[in-house]
């Protein structure tokens, strides 16, 4: 690293109190560049290029274009350090450049001259950009001390009217500068080594590679699987779980377990630091299953597990707690096709952090009945200013989940449920029943507050379903309980996953928005 290049950088900085990276030496590729959608004082994007073991680094108020017509104005700052070309965090108010930062587009550039330091001292830099968003020839031309022009040529990637503001996610994360600015996932360490500096101030999951997935495929009945570094002894692999519907073909172990492969790293936020109860059937959905919560003697020791503290002498002592692809590849070998958390985490297990409601259909209620309660729950959030979201069963229902600040008992929590149960039932007595069990039911639908207690649970987002074609327990945002092709069985493992690519996940917003429980 040029350290004298870096001098001004690291002057402006208190690296006591900034997230930034402060630059110890990392080797660059000699030919990045990166552009940042920074909302600090003002919102900008600050274009950079590597050159010369640093990051040349131009401030452009209104952002870079593909409009050949539009000029910008864009202003030279300090040479910046190569580990800033992947930062997206926040740094801190009061500090230089206080605000968000996303990572707006990145890819390569080549510059059109044969001397890059000559062209930067003469005041003309030709360049053509290979990126996600900015493709194309561009030239940044000097007008003033730090003040530069920034053109895109008329090739064949110019577009007139190219707003960069009709396209503000991060190429990183695909999120906006609100949402890293409400959840930051990572922050850098400025105290530590570059290579260590980023800290995961929340984990990630990668789904698994193409060659991981051919070779699971290419696996006879049985065999040993290499899943990230873990090795997973696999069998009857074509045994069929479910039977398929809508004359679709039988699901076997192997495609559940691809499927608990690749949904990990959205299924995983809502596993991950919780025991988990299983609902497992060995012999396929045509047969019972049975629930499974000890931690069997033959799991593998790379498997996570935690033992309960207040367990009595004959309850269950050890759980699984998956944290892992590979977790929830073994546990669908396993034959766990159900799988349901805790709703308080192992550090604090007698605080749940979710609150949760569950519309559970009777044998005489519609399914437009059940979306006749959802609604009336999306009201009364709305009225409490409560934020929640709600999610289809897979089966019949729907359930309502809110996160909360773990400060709540479970007795707090479960009143608090019971209070606005209550009043959602009440405007809708018809078709509500209050009774214990089924048969006094009436075949009315029960809204069901008892789930809120210690190693009581509900099934987890994402989950197949034990009936045929192997539906998926799938949150919703609000308004698609407004959507008249909406079915509480509407998405299977063989489907879900092509959703989750298009709409994201609806309930990442609710993973850490911890609230309080207003008075009801």
């Amino acid at each position: 690293m040029n350290e004298g290049r870096l001098a001004t950088y690291r002057r402006m900085r208190d690296f006591e109190r900034t997230t930034e990276p402060r630059g110890d030496g990392t080797t660059g590729t000699g030919d990045r560049f990166v552009v940042q959608r920074h909302r600090a004082r003002r919102r900008h994007y600050d274009l950079r290029l590597e050159f010369d073991g640093a990051l040349l680094s131009w401030a452009v108020p209104k952002g870079p274009t593909l409009d050949p017509s539009v000029r910008r104005m864009a202003v030279q700052v300090e040479d910046h350090p190569l580990e800033y070309a992947d930062f997206e965090g926040t740094i801190p108010a009061g500090e230089y450049g206080g605000g968000d930062v996303v990572v707006w587009d990145r890819g390569t550039w080549t510059p059109g001259e044969d001397d890059t330091a000559a062209a930067l001292e003469a005041g003309t830099l030709h360049f053509e950009l290979h990126g996600e968003k900015l493709r194309g020839r561009f030239v940044l031309v000097r007008r003033g001390e730090k003040q530069w022009l920034l053109l895109h040529k008329r090739d064949e990637h110019a577009e007139d009217g190219w707003d960069p503001e009709q396209h503000p996610r991060s190429v990183k994360s695909g999120r906006t500068n609100e949402e890293v600015a409400a959840d930051p996932e990572a922050m850098w360490r400025a105290d530590l080594p570059a290579d260590q500096a980023e800290v995961r101030l929340r984990p990630s999951w990668e789904p698994p590679s193409d060659s991981e997935l051919s070779e699971l495929e290419g696996l006879k009945s049985k065999g040993t699987w290499d899943l990230q570094g873990h090795r997973i002894s696999l069998t009857n692999l074509d045994k069929v779980l479910f039977p398929g519907r809508d004359d679709e073909e039988p699901i076997t172990k192997r495609e559940l377990i691809a499927y608990h492969a690749r949904i990990a790293p959205v299924m995983l936020p809502y596993l991950a630091g919780r025991a988990l109860n299983s609902h497992r059937f060995p012999n396929g959905v045509d047969s019972p299953g049975f629930w499974h919560k000890q931690a069997p003697s033959h799991a593998p020791e790379w498997l996570s597990t935690w033992e309960y503290p207040g367990a009595d002498a004959d309850d269950v002592q050890r759980y699984i707690v998956p944290d892992s692809p590979a977790a929830l590849a073994w546990l669908a070998n396993y034959a766990a096709l159900e799988l349901h958390p805790w709703t308080s985490p192992t550090s604090d297990v007698e605080h749940p952090s979710w609150a949760l409601f569950d519309i559970d259909p009777g044998e005489q209620t519609s399914f437009d009945e059940v979306l006749t309660l959802a609604r009336l729950h999306r009201a009364a959030m709305d009225h409490l200013g409560v934020v929640a979201k709600p999610k289809v069963t897979g089966q019949r229902g729907i359930q309502i989940w809110v996160p909360i600040e773990p400060r709540y008992s479970y007795a707090e929590t479960r009143a608090w449920v019971e209070k606005v149960s209550r009043a959602v039932g009440n405007t809708v007595p018809e078709l509500v029943s209050w009774a214990w069990t089924k048969t006094e039911r009436r075949g009315l639908a029960r809204l069901d507050y008892t789930q809120n207690v210690l190693n009581k649970t509900l099934v987890a987002p994402y989950s197949a379903r034990p009936r045929p074609g192997a539906p998926v327990s799938v949150p919703l945002e609000w308004d698609e309980l407004d959507d008249p092709d909406l079915t509480p069985d509407r998405w299977t493992i063989r489907t879900v996953l092509d959703r989750v690519a298009t709409t994201g996940d609806p309930f990442a917003d609710l993973l850490n928005h911890s609230q309080r429980l207003p008075p009801v």
